[in-house]
């Protein structure tokens, strides 16, 4: 009996043992890389002769809804947005339609990416729900890509549109009405195809459209559109340049910033070089003396006066067949007063030209209250101009290389619209090395007209150097400082020498931007000759190595 019970004892510790030894932590596998998939739908997917207003889609697995409100593309567009539920992981979608559907009309509901299974996020790529009104499901379909007319790379989510072309088209639709077929670029891709669409005339229109409602506004949206209507069915590869419209000029009234100073905002990138508005500013019928300057960065005017006691102003705009007057209170503010700022410190390259802004707009000038010298104490021979709508008083002389000069600015040298002068200023530059900067020598191929504008960039887009050509097809920059460049051109077809963007309702296209495939990189002591095909599309190669350097200079 004792022998039994010490077994049947040691049998007990090893089972414990046993069990103690299997626990731990669970491995789930193989991790899960299959999307769900939809098993059945009520109505069945491609139905005909719709009429409810419910649909169930039923899925093999859980799933969520991502970024419905970005995914989502319903073509024809609702004027109604339907009601999705649920929220949650479900193995059930359903569709509720509130809108009132168009009779003997193909919908399409395509989800785009946003349908994933509730473990892992796989995606049920591009599910589209399409059911017809009437006796016959659309087939028809068009595509095509997009780019951007000025910009290297186009935006994500670009919408494609189709408005029919009947006896109630107006070009104005696009600023009115939801187009009649619908749906975008997605996420990262430049192409698109719309389907399940009836034969017939249509408007073909891209639109990056910033407030997604399907409308155009010039504001805030892109738009990219063809000038002849299009016949579906058709085979042709569509390609729409978006491009943002330059607004006509309007004025916004005018906010008072300080004792001396309005800033008027407006609407569009105006060429004030060409043409600026007319301001007349008035106490009661008394004309104020002004100066119109643009506000630094802004779509703004900056309307200066002289301080004067008065309640109210009147200011009348002018511009073109623009006219429009404001009426607003004025209050005692502090006054601006005279300061000014060097744009260079320290170092000024050979391709800038020494430059003092003013805060204050200046209106005389001394030259002879102004020295410049060099290392060895020698006057050097300048010029001045001054562009008084930016404020900028620029310094013209011939820069040495590897040389220190100083501006000694003398009191009374500069006078602003106040008539108050300056104190003593003093700045010191140096100039660096021809050795420190690199040559670029463009050699241009397949120009299809002249002129031409070639243009330097950074990573920004910013334009840190430009040549004009107006028949030359070797385009040089020298001295340039080392860093990488993106280089363009552009056909300059009304010779402005800046780029213009295109206008929908006068059937205008941007004028033509061609980009180099491949950043330039310069280097100190470097010269770069680079051929610019500009019969080759841009052709993004970020891991391609840059222009071939020549010789050193």
């Amino acid at each position: 009996m004792f022998k039994n019970n010490i077994r049947y004892t040691y049998f007990l510790l090893l089972l414990i043992l046993v069990g103690c030894a299997k626990r731990g932590n669970i491995t789930g596998g193989l991790k899960d890389t299959l999307a769900p998939t939809l098993k059945m739908s009520f109505p069945e997917n491609f139905s005909t002769n719709f009429t409810g207003s419910d649909i169930k889609l039923t899925f093999d697995e859980y799933v969520k809804l991502k970024n419905l409100n970005k995914q989502l593309i319903i073509s024809p567009p609702m004027k109604y947005e339907p009601l999705i539920l649920p929220t949650t992981a479900s193995k059930f979608i359903t569709i509720k339609i509130k809108d009132t559907l168009q009779p003997n009309t193909t919908y399409s509901f395509n989800f785009g990416q946003s349908i994933t299974d509730n473990n892992e996020g796989n995606p049920y790529n591009q599910f589209k729900y399409v059911f017809s009104t009437g006796k016959n499901i659309d087939s028809l379909a068009i595509g095509g890509r997009v780019k951007d007319a000025y910009e290297k790379e186009v935006a994500s989510f670009v919408s494609i549109m189709l408005y029919e072309v009947n006896e109630n088209f107006k070009d104005s639709v696009v600023y009115k009405s939801p187009p009649r077929y619908i749906t975008n670029t997605l996420d990262s891709l430049k192409t698109f195809r719309l389907e399940n669409l009836k034969a017939g005339k249509y408007l073909l229109v891209a639109m990056k459209d910033e407030n997604n409602n399907n409308k155009f506004n010039p504001k805030t949206d892109k738009i990219g559109f063809l000038k002849q209507f299009i016949k579906i069915p058709n085979d042709t590869v569509f390609e729409l340049e978006l491009f943002k419209e330059t607004l006509p000029f309007k004025a916004y009234k005018p906010t008072q910033i300080s004792g001396n100073r309005l800033v008027m905002g407006y609407d569009g990138k105006q060429d004030f070089a060409k043409s600026r508005p007319k301001l007349i500013l008035k106490n009661n019928t008394e004309v104020i003396p002004t100066l119109i300057t643009q506000f630094p960065k802004k779509d703004s005017l900056q309307i200066w006066y002289k301080p004067l006691k008065a309640d109210s102003l009147n200011v009348s705009v002018e511009k073109g067949k623009y006219q429009q007057n404001f009426n607003f209170k004025i209050k005692v503010q502090k006054k601006d007063t005279l300061n000014i700022t060097a744009v260079q410190n320290g170092n000024l390259n050979f391709r800038e030209r020494f430059t003092l802004e003013s805060a204050t707009p200046l209106i005389r000038f001394d030259n002879s209250k102004i020295k410049l010298t060099n290392t060895v104490k020698t006057e050097i021979a300048f010029t001045t101009e001054y562009d008084d709508f930016h404020q900028r008083l620029y310094f013209d002389f011939k820069k040495e290389p590897s040389q220190k000069y100083a501006f000694t600015i003398l009191p009374g040298a500069l006078t602003d619209f106040y008539e108050k002068a300056n104190d003593s200023l003093s700045y010191k530059l140096t100039t660096k090395s021809e050795t420190d900067y690199g040559n670029l020598i463009v050699s241009l191929q397949n120009v299809k007209k002249y002129p031409i504008l070639i243009e330097l960039t950074n990573e920004k887009g910013d334009v840190l150097a430009s040549e004009y050509s107006q028949s030359n097809s070797k385009v040089t920059f020298n001295l340039l400082e080392p860093a990488i460049y993106t280089l363009r051109a552009i056909y300059d077809d009304n010779k402005n020498k800046l780029y213009d963007g295109g206008n929908y309702l006068e059937k205008r296209y941007s004028e033509e931007v061609v980009y180099f495939s491949t950043p330039i990189d310069i280097r100190t002591n470097w010269e770069v000759e680079q051929a610019f095909d500009l019969s080759l599309p841009y052709v993004p190669q970020p891991k391609k190595k840059v222009a071939k350097k020549k010789n050193k200079l």
